[in-house]
């Protein structure tokens, strides 16, 4: 509940989606992630093991993080400078993939546009609160 009160008192941008968007599209992007990372880790290039799939992982562990970060340690200034780490590392796995799979590559786009628009959203709260 602490949590709530903490983020409901922030000053969030007029583009900040409701609550239910972000159970919504979370949900989405993640089976489309899943999906990207079964289609490059079964190619025969890369199976059992490939450099795209320590990415993703790298990519993953900095997504995961962010939540740790903005609600419960309250830090939105990390989760930013986490979020910049996951951009990046998002874009190097995009990249990555491609050598793989194209297709794959491409579910990840959905993910990619949808980071920078939190990247978006944790700026505006970072500058203006």
């Amino acid at each position: 509940m602490e949590n709530k009160e903490w983020y409901n008192k922030l000053k969030k941008s007029q583009l900040n989606p409701p609550n239910w968007v972000f159970s919504v599209v979370w949900p989405i992007l993640y089976a489309l992630m899943i999906n990207s990372l079964i289609l490059v880790w079964n190619d025969k290039k890369c199976f059992p093991y490939c450099n795209a799939v320590t990415l993703f992982m790298i990519h993953l562990a900095f997504n995961l993080i962010w939540t740790t970060l903005f609600f419960s340690w309250k830090k939105p200034l990390w989760s930013l400078i986490d979020i910049i780490m996951l951009i990046i590392f998002t874009l190097v796995t995009f990249y990555e993939f491609r050598k793989y799979n194209v297709y794959a590559s491409n579910l990840l786009i959905p993910y990619i546009i949808w980071i920078c628009f939190a990247f978006y959203l944790n700026f505006f709260i970072v500058i203006n609160n």
